[in-house]
């Protein structure tokens, strides 16, 4: 089968973008699947974090499905909505847009550039849900906040939520960013245990100044990630929950891939949040996909120009977070 696709990455969290839309495209989930599986391989030619799919929608502007490297799908991912919000904001030649997610329809912008020929978009993520059963987690509490799970670690306290991927969530010192304990944890709760039965991001947050923060993540079927969209998103929330941060003021969150910005509101207890940061096209390209023997063929493929502006911001965001942590 023939195939065009975009690569793209908001903070450098990349994947490949399959208009649905206006191909024709027919695929089964079975294809979906082996599709992310064989062409997400960072072995092969493309390689990424995973596919967006973009759909027809019966009730908004477009649909979003996101199918990881490891072909699980994925209910939300941040990052990779604002691709999106960016893909079909310019196919329908528009400024806003309302983008149907497995959990909910979500609203999406085009914002001013972060830095000059940056395309900067903002993208609601939303529901948030703190009881445990919506990650799942199973503990005898309803819910999990800056506490200890003893079976993970002695020191940390972690915060449990879901917006709506599952979030495991530690405010650290700069110590605990070292060495391998992130990735043992990590792995722990995303290979058979009882805890998570369906595995979890997890998150270690170090807290820079005040509006400023760094956020790493181990992400549910894919491993360490530049940076995940819903995790820096549920983590400025955590921040503000702690008094760190403040509700309904811009966070600058640091992270791999470079750094994005974050607003939270409350309203009688309920949260939203506005997660801004570019979506930064790589190429275009088509390929020739052989599903039954698991192998395609780049036939084509047009660099585009826009990651040497997108590396400019990711050079001060990195020498940004050196300064603040190693001093």
């Amino acid at each position: 089968m023939q195939v065009k696709l975009i690569k793209g990455h908001g903070s450098g969290n990349d994947f490949l973008i399959i208009d649905e839309m206006s191909n024709g495209y027919v695929f089964s989930e079975h294809e979906r699947a082996e599709l992310a599986k064989l062409l997400c391989n960072r072995q092969s030619e493309l390689g990424a974090d995973g596919i967006l799919f973009v759909m027809n929608s019966n009730n908004a502007d477009g649909r979003m499905r996101v199918f990881n490297s490891d072909g699980s799908e994925a209910s939300m991912c941040g990052n990779g909505l604002r691709l999106v919000a960016r893909y079909v904001c310019e196919h329908l030649g528009q400024n806003k847009a309302v983008i149907e997610t497995m959990k909910a329809n979500l609203q999406v912008s085009k914002q001013n550039d972060l830095l000059p020929n940056i395309h900067t978009y903002q993208v609601e993520i939303s529901p948030v849900l703190f009881e445990l059963k919506a990650l799942p987690l199973n503990l005898n509490k309803p819910t999990l906040f800056n506490e200890k799970i003893e079976e993970l670690s002695a020191d940390l306290r972690f915060t449990a939520l879901a917006v709506p991927n599952p979030h495991l969530i530690a405010i650290v010192e700069a110590d605990q960013l070292e060495g391998d304990l992130q990735k043992q944890l990590s792995e722990k709760v995303n290979g058979p245990n009882h805890l998570f039965p369906d595995g979890v991001n997890v998150s270690f947050v170090k807290y820079l100044q005040p509006g400023s923060i760094y956020v790493r993540t181990f992400e549910r079927g894919v491993g360490f990630t530049n940076a995940c969209g819903t995790a820096m998103s549920a983590s400025t929330l955590v921040t503000c929950l702690q008094e760190l941060n403040k509700f309904e003021i811009v966070v600058n969150v640091y992270n791999n891939g470079g750094k994005v910005q974050c607003v939270v509101h409350e309203n009688e207890r309920k949260y939203t949040i506005d997660l801004i940061g570019n979506a930064t096209y790589l190429y275009s390209a088509s390929i020739n996909v052989d599903l039954e023997n698991k192998a395609f063929t780049v036939t084509s493929k047009t660099e585009l120009s826009e990651q040497s502006s997108y590396e400019l911001l990711q050079n001060e965001a990195q020498q940004y977070v050196e300064t603040q942590i190693k001093g």
